[in-house]
């Protein structure tokens, strides 16, 4: 099918008004959201201070009084999970060359599973490297082909749209809590 530079233009403006719509109306969107985000944010503020209060109060109790705790260890109030539980360990090596000759000393063969081995080539970095360097070291660029490329150039719709669908500030209170 051959279309003319025409069609093609008007095919751009057809998708260009569609791109105008949505902005306006994720705009209005936005602007809604953001007068019910003021309406509510203080009283989710409030909320979050009391969630946050009343764990440290629920902790400094757990803490305070561990024999509550020998058996079970563990209880579910009010589909919460509270007690004492183990903690794992760190694991801290003193000297890694020293416990790497260790392990092969104590496991043989078998310590290989315990020893990590990285040597690799780093992907970013050779791909600076021209066609010809690559081609020695047997390496070589693939899907480098041409591809139909639509980005507008104004992409203040785009962190729009990307607003709407995540709001930082309720997020990092909610995660405090």
């Amino acid at each position: 099918m051959n279309t003319t530079m025409e069609e093609i233009e008007k095919l751009a403006k057809a998708y260009a008004g569609a791109r105008d719509e949505l902005s306006e109306r994720a705009n209005t969107l936005r602007e809604e959201q953001e007068a019910i985000k003021r309406r509510r944010l203080q009283g989710i503020k409030n909320s979050i201070d009391r969630v946050l209060a009343a764990h440290d109060e629920l902790h400094a109790a757990l803490k305070d009084n561990p024999g509550l705790f020998d058996k079970p260890k563990t209880r579910i109030l009010h589909g919460i999970r509270l007690g004492w539980m183990k903690q794992r360990g760190k694991l801290s090596i003193a000297d890694e060359a020293a416990c790497v000759a260790a392990l092969r000393k104590l496991f043989g063969e078998e310590a290989d599973a315990y020893i990590k081995t990285t040597e690799k080539p780093i992907v970013a970095a050779l791909q600076n490297l021209p066609g010809s360097d690559l081609k020695k070291i047997g390496a070589s660029i693939t899907e480098d082909v041409d591809a139909v490329m639509i980005k507008p150039v104004d992409d203040a719709i785009d962190k729009l749209i990307d607003a709407l669908t995540g709001d930082i500030e309720l997020e990092a209170e909610a995660q405090r809590a």
